[in-house]
């Protein structure tokens, strides 16, 4: 007879586990398309009053309101909106009638470009120093490294970009205050134009994962094994190098997506500071207008990367650790 209560439970491979987050991150992004619809529902006015003006006479803005297709009840226009994704469609915005994917096509480049900067400079910034720190633990760089962190990561984003633009954009000059980017500008410039923003992103971002990469390998310093090299006579460094590193991937993996994740979907305050034409610009501009389909679909791209990278996180950890595909 088979077991019933006590016996073991069956083991879910990994393409199981994966499987099942893309459901949860299938059935989230569902969620998160209604909770915008229905704020941008609550939020007083539309798009015919915000173009017309207060000077527009009621039946003007009803015949508008019909021309825009905003005369239909809420859930009719969220259900149009959702089968025409389902297919492909993200529609056409209500502010300039284009097509929302030409639309969002070069925002999306640029903001992926911004965020690859900040992640090639932040990664292993923090890891670097992360070691560093661990390896030192406990002298004034260690102590110093750590104060530094703690105030990067307790200030917001708009104060540190502010404080760099008072820096290195109005006293000093090095960079440019705006950061505006365009296909014809090469590489280079492309990469000064984005300096100040990238910066940004960087000294906020580094900070949580440099702080978690020194507190992994510093859990992993009192374990038997470390205890055993630390007897054999090895070197500190080759210690926390070659035995406590490669053991405390699996969470430095983790936080260094999940990082990675936000260095996305938390553009929006530091475009709108640079005024750099990215998607979190377009974000915001579509929200003062009132344009929903395009607030939808900024939405539910930054949730879809969000949902992905951490999707990611949680199948390199699985990798970089077995030990998480068969949970007890």
């Amino acid at each position: 007879m088979p077991s019933v209560g006590g016996g073991p439970r069956p083991k879910i491979g990994l393409l199981g586990l994966i499987g099942k987050r893309l459901g949860f991150g299938l059935l989230t992004l569902f969620v998160i398309s209604l909770i915008i619809s229905l704020g941008m529902e609550l939020l007083p006015g539309d798009l015919a009053e915000a173009i017309l003006g207060q000077a527009a006479t009621p039946d003007t803005v009803a015949a508008f309101r019909r021309e825009l297709g905003l005369d239909q009840s809420a859930p009719k226009r969220y259900l149009q909106w959702l089968g025409g994704v389902l297919q492909g469609d993200l529609g056409t915005s209500l502010a300039n009638q284009r097509e929302i994917a030409e639309l969002i096509g070069g925002r999306l480049r640029n903001t992926l470009f911004l965020a690859v900067v900040a992640a090639v400079m932040s990664v292993p910034l923090a890891v670097i120093l992360g070691v560093l720190a661990a390896l030192y633990r406990d002298t004034w760089f260690d102590k110093s490294i750590s104060i530094a962190t703690l105030s990067t990561i307790s200030f917001p984003d708009f104060f540190i970009a502010y404080i760099l633009i008072v820096l290195l954009a109005v006293t000093y000059r090095v960079f440019p205050v705006i950061s505006k980017v365009a296909p014809s500008m090469t590489l280079g410039e492309q990469l000064y134009a984005v300096a100040l923003p990238a910066i940004t992103l960087t000294l906020v971002v580094a900070a949580h994962m440099m702080r978690m990469t020194r507190a992994a390998i510093i859990n992993l310093l009192s374990s038997p094994y470390i205890e055993m090299a630390q007897l054999k006579g090895l070197s500190r460094t080759r210690i926390i190098v070659h035995h406590a590193l490669p053991n405390a991937l699996s969470p430095i993996i983790n936080v260094i997506v999940i990082n990675l994740a936000f260095l996305i979907v938390g553009v929006v305050v530091v475009e709108v500071v640079f005024v750099y034409p990215g998607l979190g610009q377009l974000f915001v501009d579509s929200v003062s207008k009132r344009d929903l389909p395009v607030v939808q679909a900024c939405t539910l791209i930054f949730a879809a990367v969000y949902v992905l990278l951490n999707l990611t996180a949680d199948v390199l950890s699985m990798i970089s650790n077995p030990r998480l595909r068969h949970p007890r």
